[in-house]
């Protein structure tokens, strides 16, 4: 692309990201840092995990934005009872009235839409997780031997409650690795929980004004892929993740005794396409390592196993995330 061509795109992106954070205003209160990652997931491509406490509009964040970009948008509740079938579909028997003779009729499940919403992804078995993982990764799924293809574009947002863990099943570490972000939703701040019950007890009927087609969402992923990137960005982001490694960080006591298995190369390529939505988003035409550690903890928090004594002492990915990252500021 020409610098005009990565200037104009760069515009309209960042234009479009502005109406969309106008749009949901009304709807959403707050919550600005969860949004801003959500819309990152969607144009960078990527599947995004919620993960909070109930009632901090998880599941009206992602609604909100499916009805904002005119996309299909499917609920699934996931319980523990919940089939593979009742998420993919599955071969129904038919009779031809005329003929008689008996055939297989494909009847697509939920996952047959744009958007879906996996709320407490962590109550299914790994049976049923397992086949959302194919849906995730193939942006397909596979049914009496034939490939069905998913619509484009293709998101999963999964929500998780951490509070409650009783008949929940842990996301498999190969699952939660095809997420592009795990978001933390917090409680509201005491402003911002005021309005909420000011709109929400009063005769009040939100809507979300249409900005965007799947067409035009699927043109900005291929703009945001197509986005230069310097060899010190990249270099940055693939030594942060290897830096994870305690095999391949020896010298570190730290590393090495709270992490047991590091982040894979996924973890890097995500790292990467987030610092380039984000860039883009700011008004900027190429990421730089700033956009890269701005993007980090929600990039790569979910991909690292734990230590027992790092578990037993308390500590989170986001602090060992946050000590790295310093760590390398003081070498670059």
């Amino acid at each position: 692309m020409s610098v005009e061509e990565v200037r104009a795109g760069a515009e309209r992106l960042r234009k479009v990201y502005q109406s969309l954070r106008k749009a949901l205003s009304p709807v959403i209160v707050g919550q600005e840092e969860p949004l801003h990652f959500l819309t990152l997931s969607l144009f960078g491509g990527g599947h995004a995990l919620l993960i909070g406490p109930p009632g901090v509009a998880k599941t009206l964040m992602v609604s909100s934005l499916a009805s904002a970009m005119g996309l299909s948008f499917h609920r699934i509740q996931f319980t523990p009872d919940l089939m593979p079938a009742d998420i993919v579909g599955t071969e129904l028997l038919q009779i031809d009235p005329e003929t008689g003779q008996r055939y297989f009729r494909f009847s697509p499940g939920p996952v047959f839409a744009n958007i879906i919403l996996a709320d407490e992804i962590n109550r299914a078995s790994p049976k049923t997780q397992s086949a959302l993982l194919e849906a995730m990764q193939e942006r397909a799924v596979s049914i009496a031997g034939q490939t069905h293809p998913l619509p484009k574009p293709f998101f999963v947002l999964a929500t998780q409650n951490p509070i409650e863990q009783e008949g929940t099943y842990p996301l498999p570490e190969a699952q939660l690795d095809r997420f592009m972000f795990a978001i933390f939703v917090s409680y509201p701040k005491y402003e911002e929980e005021m309005e909420i019950v000011r709109r929400t007890t009063a005769p009040w009927e939100p809507k979300v004004e249409l900005l965007l087609s799947a067409e035009e969402i699927l043109t900005y992923q291929r703009f945001v892929r197509q986005m230069p990137v310097a060899d010190n960005v990249v270099r940055y982001a693939v030594e942060l993740v290897r830096y994870t490694r305690p095999q391949e960080n020896p010298d570190d006591t730290f590393i090495r005794e709270n992490i047991s298995w590091g982040i894979g190369p996924r973890g890097a390529q995500f790292l990467i396409l987030a610092a380039k939505a984000h860039a883009l988003l700011s008004g900027k035409y190429a990421p730089d390592v700033e956009d890269v550690q701005a993007v980090a903890i929600p990039t790569l928090r979910h991909r690292m196993v734990l230590s027992y004594q790092a578990e037993a002492e308390g500590i989170s990915p986001d602090q060992i995330l946050r000590y790295l990252m310093e760590k390398r500021l003081a070498v670059v």
